[in-house]
């Protein structure tokens, strides 16, 4: 009689499972509690439902399925379905999206989604589609903030000599050149571990980062450089995209908006709490004088015009039209 129940349960949980159900990855770097982990959560509960069980997506945070760098490769190969990426990194395949990172382009977040969500961020999926990738929403991930254990940081010259993890991203290599820094590119897995034996003095992530991943456990001063806009490009493999039916394409992308949406509100309000909780864990914060590394940085400006003149024209004017929307 059990093994008569047993094959009966096992023929009903069969039953319940569509037919043609497909398994995928997503694969993101952040550590659980950060909004990019819980948007990826919600996304992949929100594919699951609204198909009925036809896309299962498994989340693989904290780099579980490998680094942002490897995901991409994998998903132009057609390997790996979707991951919530940074932009920085992200332009290795998609040299765009840096755009999006200039220093001190937007005055605040939802200053940045206004531009995003805009005719620049077609323009960016119209080139990440060139590369095999379909852009299913912009996420936010702050803005970048500059952290050491040598000394507050100020103006530009309090940067020099210091060697600051940056991740793999062109621009911000850059910007911490024109600083007069010494940047250091690493993978985000492998920054507590430098941090926390001196390989580098310092690095730069939105709040949200240092939190969620404990790099203030091994960082004494965070400087409020506020230097350039970090959002999570939240990806589809073009390769595996083209199988989706149009009718399940449109459910995906309506979960990655919905999802997208809190995303930016937990890291809009987050941002806005976590000062006073990393200066209760012993961090100390200070202003910076911003003009001078707006001055500083301008040169990155110069830099990127020659690469992309007309994009880089067109993003500044967004912006400088979404703030005057503003009213800032």
């Amino acid at each position: 009689m059990k093994l008569a129940h047993i094959a009966v349960a096992v023929c009903l949980g069969l039953a319940a499972m569509p037919a043609t159900a497909q398994q995928f990855q997503l694969s993101h770097n952040a550590a659980p509690g950060n909004p990019k982990s819980d948007a990826s959560i919600m996304f992949a509960d929100l594919v699951k439902e609204r198909t009925e069980g036809r896309v299962m997506i498994d989340v693989g945070g904290s780099a579980q399925f490998g680094e942002d760098a490897e995901a991409l490769t994998n998903m132009r190969l057609g390997t790996m379905a979707f991951s919530a990426n940074s932009q920085g990194t992200s332009s290795a395949v998609v040299p765009e999206l840096a755009v999006l990172g200039l220093p001190f382009l937007f005055g605040n977040l939802p200053q940045a989604w206004e531009v995003m969500d805009g005719p620049i961020g077609d323009r960016l999926a119209e080139a990440a589609e060139a590369q095999g990738l379909v852009i299913l929403a912009f996420w936010d991930n702050g803005i970048r903030q500059t952290s050491n254990n040598v000394r507050p940081i100020k103006t530009p010259e309090d940067l020099a000599g210091l060697k600051i993890r940056t991740p793999p991203d062109p621009i911000t290599i850059d910007i911490f050149n024109a600083l007069g820094a010494n940047p250091l590119p690493l993978a985000f897995s492998e920054l507590y571990i430098a941090l926390q034996q001196g390989v580098v003095d310092g690095q730069e992530n939105p709040l949200i980062n240092i939190y969620s991943s404990k790099l203030y456990e091994v960082q004494k001063y965070i400087s409020l450089t506020g230097h350039k806009y970090e959002s999570t490009v939240l990806l589809a493999s073009k390769i595996i995209w083209d199988t989706f039916s149009p009718e399940d394409q449109e459910i995906i992308r309506a979960a990655a908006t919905e999802s997208g949406q809190y995303n930016r509100e937990r890291s809009l309000n987050d941002e806005k709490a976590l000062r006073a909780t990393l200066e209760e864990a012993g961090i100390i914060f200070n202003e910076v004088d911003s003009a001078t590394f707006q001055a500083a940085t301008k040169t990155v400006y110069d830099q990127w015009s020659e690469k992309f003149p007309g994009l880089v024209d067109d993003i500044v004017a967004a912006s400088a039209a979404a703030a005057a929307a503003q009213g800032k």
